[in-house]
């Protein structure tokens, strides 16, 4: 693999999709009767997905493309302990019980166009500032806009991680941690939440 080829390969596997939160908090409060569409009109309420493309039909594309890319994300996140269905017309959060029956299908023709960001039509840089611009939007959503004495040390020493952590590894445990802390979860708590954005909004570059 050439190292062209390898940058692209490590941008397709973690440029994190921002709506994978939001769009979790909306499904444990509302685990089924969601479609594409009237959950992007959702998240468009919220004032989370901006206006992506001038010609309406581009739009459209563009906020479906994005809402399936963070939902298999978000099935690949909360497997095992609760299954995802991603199908466009049907989409259902499953509680755990429901989990042992299923698995993360990798070889899935529909999953391997969503997950690979060149599907979305824009060149890399384009798709960095974009997903920039929603994680923006989903910190002053949760509240969480002032990490202004987070460095990366401190955001390492939050995530319990060693100075040398892969992106892999960061990721990883921002993922974890976020699915424990998750203001919507039993046991979440908010202000550790905003503070863990704020560390990842760190990290993650």
């Amino acid at each position: 693999m050439s190292e062209n080829q390898n940058v692209s390969a490590t941008f397709q596997t973690y440029m994190e999709n921002p709506l994978l939160w939001p769009i979790l908090e909306v499904l444990r409060k509302k685990p089924s009767g969601w479609k594409v569409h009237t959950l992007s009109a959702h998240l468009n309420e919220l004032g989370l997905v901006p206006i992506l493309d001038g010609l309406p039909e581009k739009d459209l594309f563009k906020r479906n493309f994005l809402i399936m890319n963070a939902l298999y994300q978000l099935q690949e996140t909360l497997y095992p302990d609760n299954w995802l269905q991603v199908c466009a017309m049907d989409i259902v959060l499953m509680p755990s019980q429901h989990a042992s029956s299923h698995a993360v299908d990798h070889e899935d023709p529909l999953r391997d166009y969503y997950v690979h960001w060149h599907n979305y039509e824009a060149e890399e840089g384009e798709v960095k500032r974009l997903l920039n611009e929603f994680w923006t939007r989903y910190r002053k959503f949760v509240g969480s806009t002032n990490g202004v004495d987070m460095d990366r040390a401190k955001a390492l020493s939050l995530f319990e991680l060693p100075h040398d952590a892969t992106q892999p590894d960061i990721r990883k445990r921002w993922r974890k941690l976020a699915l424990k802390w998750h203001p919507d979860r039993d046991n979440g708590n908010t202000a550790k939440f905003r503070v863990l954005c704020e560390a990842w909004n760190v990290l993650r570059h």
